[in-house]
């Protein structure tokens, strides 16, 4: 059975949420003093904060602006806190429907009114195809990191063009597991390891 104690504490006009399980402790935090729902139990694998930290501090002065890709979207963190860096458009695409009504709720609170937001709920590699018509300057794809999910989709990003010229790629996996796909035209320009998560950012080759 699922049980929490939520501790919610404010640090520099940060909210820091903390939910309390029976397993581990998840630390999710949102800037201008927005508060993220979240689902109980295993069904998400919200991504570490300090993952989360690293790759808006890699990308800082990117995001406000840009169209954003958000893959395998989970409780729709990375996506919310894009939102709230300024990114005008969000696109989400996740499996799981109970995780699209957290996703709503949470991306429906941070966005504003000039800020546009999507969630497509469904198989990743049905859902993909639909946006061929939609460029991205920023995507980040977090799948469950055993699943068979990382070569196809890039293929598909890659197919469609659904990645900007000048954008880049944020791939999130275990780095004891990960064969990075190699895909024609593109590189990964970086690679950042913390502890038994990583993350490689793929670019167009130069």
């Amino acid at each position: 059975m699922f049980s929490a104690i939520f501790n919610r504490t404010a640090v520099k006009g940060i909210i820091v949420l903390k939910i309390f399980t029976s397993t581990k402790l998840v630390l999710l935090r949102i800037y201008g003093n927005r508060q993220l729902k979240t689902l109980p139990g295993k069904q998400t694998r919200p991504t570490l904060a300090r993952v989360r930290e690293a790759i808006f501090n890699i990308w800082q002065g990117r995001i406000a602006d840009c169209r954003w890709l958000d893959l395998c979207t989970g409780t729709g963190s990375m996506g919310a806190e894009a939102l709230c860096r300024g990114a005008s458009v969000a696109v989400g695409v996740e499996k799981s429907k109970s995780a699209c009504g957290i996703i709503r709720q949470n991306w429906q609170q941070v966005a504003s009114s000039e800020q546009e937001w999507k969630l497509l709920q469904g198989d990743i590699l049905q859902q993909l195809p639909k946006l061929s018509e939609q460029q991205f300057d920023r995507i980040y794809f977090d799948p469950p990191y055993a699943s068979d999910l990382y070569k196809p989709v890039l293929e598909i990003i890659n197919r469609y063009k659904l990645l900007n010229v000048n954008g880049e790629i944020a791939v999130e996996h275990n780095p004891k597991l990960w064969t990075p796909p190699e895909i024609p035209g593109w590189e990964i320009c970086r690679q950042k390891v913390y502890g038994n998560s990583a993350v490689s950012f793929y670019s167009y080759q130069c």
